[in-house]
């Protein structure tokens, strides 16, 4: 009798969890939450959509009509792209660069901290060593560290290097032009680690135990078992950071304007957004432009992994 009321209740508890889940479910899928659905999704479509149809409006046009009326009277132009891309004029935006800059800013920024993550969450769930729990509550508990008390104090360390009892240890990093994307990297990896690692080592964890043991009596050792097993299991985990930390860091403005500076060689879009839209506010015809080269790419990451996406944020929510 001892050994059988813990089943009963085991199952008990299953049960009930299965029936909620299938009652979520079954809301879910319901009308009523399908035409909630299609009215949010109109929601935060149709601004992208005006933005799309002002920015290849005619200057008069989009300074004297709203882009609804594009529909009775349609003009077509990509003049506003070529301004704010490739034009000489220094006013009119340029962009081209500065695309090109967060491309390189924000690249890095997702591959290392992905890499690191993936490497740590794996030590931190299925290798043994002394003080492997207080080491993962630490890391847990950067996260409550606002990004903006960080930044001054690794500015410092960028700028002046650390210093004990006198005796340098780090150097100053004297970074210049471009090479000033490295600061931006280590910084976007510090401030995304712990994150990363909560969310992989969830996954992580989560693999059968009996998959693991199988692999180490085949003789596999923790790399190849990292490389060979868990790195296919946990894709959809890592996408579903990847796409949080692509779209963080292409439209981060604060860190990158002060570990990378706002030069053309240096500044990412959202420098030159924001100084095109401080002085320029009365070109609608170029902002808007200008916004919509800004979003392509993060929704363009975001189509592309969408699928992974979802099984990212579903995966491990139901067991069974």
């Amino acid at each position: 009798m001892t050994t059988a009321t813990p089943t009963v209740g085991a199952g008990t508890q299953a049960t009930g969890t299965t029936t909620r889940v299938a009652r979520v479910r079954k809301r879910l899928n319901s009308r009523t939450a399908t035409l909630v659905s299609i009215i949010i999704a109109l929601v935060w479509t149709i601004p992208t959509f005006g933005l799309l149809i002002s920015s290849v409006r005619p200057e008069n046009q989009i300074k004297t009509t709203g882009w609804w009326t594009f529909f009775t009277n349609p003009q077509f132009t990509l003049e506003n792209y070529q301004e704010v891309l490739f034009s000489s004029s220094s006013s009119a935006g340029q962009l081209a660069s500065y695309f090109i800059n967060s491309l390189a800013i924000t690249i890095p920024s997702v591959l290392f901290p992905l890499a690191f993550a993936a490497l740590a969450a794996y030590a931190l769930a299925w290798i043994n060593f002394k003080g492997r729990d207080w080491l993962y509550i630490a890391i847990f508990a950067l996260q409550i560290v606002p990004l903006q008390m960080a930044l001054v104090p690794l500015l410092k360390f960028f700028s002046t290097g650390v210093t004990i009892a006198g005796v340098t240890v780090l150097p100053a990093w004297d970074l210049v032009d471009e090479q000033k994307f490295a600061q931006v990297w280590f910084a976007h990896t510090c401030f995304a680690l712990p994150f990363a690692v909560f969310l992989l080592h969830n996954f992580i964890s989560q693999l059968p135990k009996d998959l693991m043991e199988a692999a180490r009596v085949d003789g596999a050792t923790h790399p190849k078992i990292f490389r060979t097993i868990v790195l296919p299991l946990i894709t959809p985990a890592l996408a579903a950071f990847g796409i949080f930390q692509f779209l963080w860091v292409w439209n981060d403005l604060l860190v990158a304007l002060i570990f990378a500076g706002g030069t053309s060689e240096t500044a990412p879009l959202t420098v030159r957004l924001a100084e095109m839209a401080g002085t320029r506010g009365n070109e609608w015809q170029r902002l808007t432009a200008g916004a919509f080269v800004s979003i392509v790419v993060p929704l363009i990451v975001f189509l592309s992994l969408q699928r992974y996406f979802v099984r990212g944020l579903l995966s491990g929510s139901v067991k069974g």
